[in-house]
């Protein structure tokens, strides 16, 4: 088989393999892969997702658990970042979309933060409360000022200065 034997793990073909590649070799990878592309095209059943248990994970999350074990993910990361294995490339690509169907970008966001995220917000909610401390203290600062200024708000006049017209300036 192109990817191994079929009673163990799966394991990535070497670049030499690519070259000496037979027509049913490349027939069975395009095989393997509209496989795996269809079992997670199945749409869910709502029928059988209510019926779980809250936190039960659903059929597509059973499915790419099972591709995970089976190192199925490893070998389409392989694929999708092979220079000799372009050819698969909308393959995999579509796959991972089917992947990823049910996920928002938000989720999968907050999923990779972890307890980073939780971290970041901890600092923002801090940071908010000392620039509102900060606000609210000069806040106090204005209103302790007296309102009329100490400058004074007159006109100079510049004796021996001339200005333009023979005049003294003025300010």
């Amino acid at each position: 088989l192109p990817w191994g034997s079929c009673g163990g793990a799966l394991t990535a073909p070497s670049p030499q393999d690519w070259e000496q590649r037979q027509e049913e070799d490349t027939l069975l990878i395009e095989r393997i892969l509209l496989l795996v592309r269809n079992v997670l095209h199945v749409p869910p059943d709502p029928t059988e997702e209510q019926q779980g248990v809250d936190g039960d994970a659903s059929v597509h999350d059973r499915v790419l658990w099972a591709l995970h074990i089976s190192g199925m993910d490893d070998l389409l990361k392989f694929l999708a970042s092979a220079q000799v294995e372009q050819q698969w490339a909308l393959h995999v690509l579509e796959i991972i979309s089917l992947m990823f169907r049910d996920q928002s970008p938000e989720e999968l966001a907050a999923l990779g933060q972890g307890a980073a995220g939780a971290e970041h917000g901890e600092d923002t909610r801090e940071l908010e409360s000392l620039r509102q401390r900060e606000l609210a203290e000069k806040r106090a600062r204005a209103l302790q000022r007296p309102s009329r200024h100490s400058r004074f708000g007159g006109s100079y006049v510049l004796q021996g200065l001339k200005s333009i017209g023979e005049r003294d300036v003025v300010f």
